[in-house]
């Protein structure tokens, strides 16, 4: 079988294709990465010193002709969590227009103007998704399965936790996958009863299986059109109707909450520290001890906000130094640099207590050694890509999974 060809957005330093093309399966043909807050295109220049330039876009895919993208056989990208609600109709064109720089809406309108729709889609995104915005617990999922549904795909999903897996950092997001209504795994899910290919059957299932146990079983319609969702889907609810395991098929939700099964080894922090030594610019000088521990500590105190109000502030205390022998906490955006944090990693050696390497960020989330090291780019820029980074363990498992199921 060839390979399936693949357009890669929102494509970061290339997390997505290095899980894509690790499985030798899969061919990015295309792929676009632009910050819009930055001068200096950072992950843009990582990402082509690492895959070259041919077939790559640096700008604002907002602004990308949708003809200068070539047909693929799949999409995959980390779209930005957002509000996604539908702000307008346009009369006489042939969908609906999201608020403005909304990027979800970009991959809408690439599906939508395709002649050729990718047969797949493949994306992640943070596991607040599910349940965003706090107004109406669940309205941007069901816009985006609504939408989707539009277009002619069926779709599944799952928040997967790389750590229950045994992958070196507890990283909790939400993976989805989508099958366009031409395809034989279309039809494949059509024969089956829905809990069957969650339980079992399907791709996530048979890369990442889930305990026999499941809890909050139940299935929906999402109904109306998408301005109808957007106005009133779940007004009112404190709770999203969407569990961390889910199906939508036909106008129908099915979903459930399940728990990871998995037996075989596990990576912890310990196992991704480098050998040699590491320069003193990790280690956290004595004098500034003090602030570390006041961060990472719980406290109980007061707080005056810059209008003079006082209120109480409290906060439990965050294990200091990590513990070596689990896998690692959520890698954050703002890991690098040397200031004092709550929320960076800091472990204890023979040397005395520091913060982890760039090569041990790219470690936790599944990256060769050395992928974002490039002349002009600072460790702290490293430490950010990771934070926004995906785990690529998680990516090549479901990859493999899905291309047996071609």
């Amino acid at each position: 079988m060839k390979k399936v060809s693949v357009i890669e957005l929102f494509a970061g330093v290339g997390g997505f294709r290095l899980g894509l093309e690790k499985t030798d399966k899969y061919k990015v043909v295309w792929s676009n990465q632009w910050e819009p807050a930055t001068k200096k295109q950072h992950a843009s220049m990582v990402y082509e010193a690492r895959f070259g330039t041919a077939g790559h876009s640096n700008c604002d895919i907002a602004s990308v002709a949708v003809a200068s993208i070539p047909d693929a056989d799949m999409l995959v990208g980390g779209f930005p969590c957002q509000d996604y609600s539908v702000a307008t109709t346009l009369q006489n064109s042939k969908g609906l227009i999201g608020k403005k720089g909304v990027l979800w809406w970009s991959v809408h309108r690439i599906l939508s103007e395709k002649k050729n729709r990718p047969k797949y889609l493949f994306l992640e995104n943070v596991d607040r998704l599910l349940k965003s915005p706090s107004t109406q617990r669940g309205r941007d999922f069901a816009i985006i399965l609504k939408s989707l549904e539009n277009l002619g795909y069926a779709v599944e999903w799952r928040v997967i936790n790389a750590a229950d897996y045994g992958m070196p950092q507890r990283r909790r997001r939400v993976f989805i996958l989508a099958y366009h209504q031409s395809t034989s795994l279309y039809n494949k899910l059509n024969a089956q009863r829905p809990n069957q290919w969650m339980h079992d059957l399907g791709p996530m299932a048979n890369a990442f299986p889930i305990s026999e146990k499941v809890m909050g079983e139940h299935s929906f319609p999402i109904e109306g059109d998408l301005v109808s969702l957007s106005e009133t889907f779940n007004s009112g609810e404190k709770k999203s109707p969407f569990e961390n395991t889910g199906l939508y098929f036909e106008g129908r939700v099915h979903t459930l909450k399940s728990m990871a099964r998995y037996h075989g080894p596990k990576t912890v922090l310990e196992d991704i520290l480098e050998d040699g030594e590491v320069p003193d610019v990790f280690y956290i000088p004595e004098k500034e001890m003090p602030k570390w521990k006041y961060l990472k500590g719980s406290k109980k105190e007061m707080r005056t906000a810059k209008n003079g109000f006082a209120y109480h502030y409290s906060e439990g205390a965050m294990v200091f130094p990590d513990a070596m022998d689990n896998a690692s906490r959520t890698i954050i955006t703002g890991e690098g640099g040397s200031s004092a944090s709550r929320f960076k990693h800091v472990i204890a050696t023979e040397k005395g207590l520091r913060r982890l390497t760039p090569i041990e960020l790219e470690r936790l989330n599944m990256f060769p050694d050395d992928h974002t090291l490039l002349p002009g780019i600072p460790d702290a820029k490293r430490a950010f890509f990771m934070g926004n980074a995906l785990v690529v363990g998680v990516v090549e498992k479901l990859a493999t999974s899905l291309y047996e199921q071609f």
